[in-house]
């Protein structure tokens, strides 16, 4: 049984890239964003907005347990806070997990979220000036969590299977 986890902020590109090696390694892939949102029957913003970030947080944490926990082999793909709250940095390194935090620059960030800030409750409604100063902010509390992970792998200026390929000779 290997588990393998993807942490980091989001639009690093966590889902797309873990796709890409769970395909490689012909293991399933898990999207715990998108588990929960079929779980609770809503969009992660709507989550956000009529149950709030604790309850999300909560729900986060558990659909983490459930993964990691399940007997087979799996590529599990975490929003970009999970590990950041329940403890959940200390799940990232156990007994047959290896994680991988997937590091972009703050440019890098902002240009990818700049463009899809509707679908992410943290960050929509913000002018650009406070994306940037959301995500530098944001990026510095939580990086300390992400740095708990196995491996780093930048993504500035690399494709998803340049990332997926880094990875996959990370396990090797």
């Amino acid at each position: 049984m290997v588990k393998i986890v993807l942490v980091g902020y989001m639009a690093v590109g966590k889902s797309t890239v873990g796709k890409i090696v769970a395909e490689k390694l012909k293991i399933a892939f898990v999207d715990l964003d998108e588990n929960i949102e079929k779980n609770e029957n809503l969009s992660i913003s709507e989550i956000f907005a009529k149950h709030g970030e604790i309850y999300f947080r909560k729900k986060e944490h558990l659909e983490l347990k459930k993964w990691l926990e399940n007997p087979n082999s799996l590529v599990i793909a975490t929003g970009g806070g999970t590990p950041c709250y329940a403890n959940n940095h200390l799940l990232l390194n156990g007994d047959g997990i290896t994680s991988f935090y997937l590091k972009a620059s703050i440019p890098v960030l902002y240009e990818r979220l700049l463009s899809e800030s509707n679908k992410r409750p943290l960050v929509s409604g913000k002018t650009e000036e406070e994306l940037k100063e959301f995500i530098a902010k944001h990026l510095f509390d939580r990086s300390y969590f992400y740095h708990q992970a196995t491996h780093n792998v930048s993504v500035d200026g690399k494709t998803s299977q340049a990332v997926a390929e880094e990875m996959l000779q990370l396990l090797n």
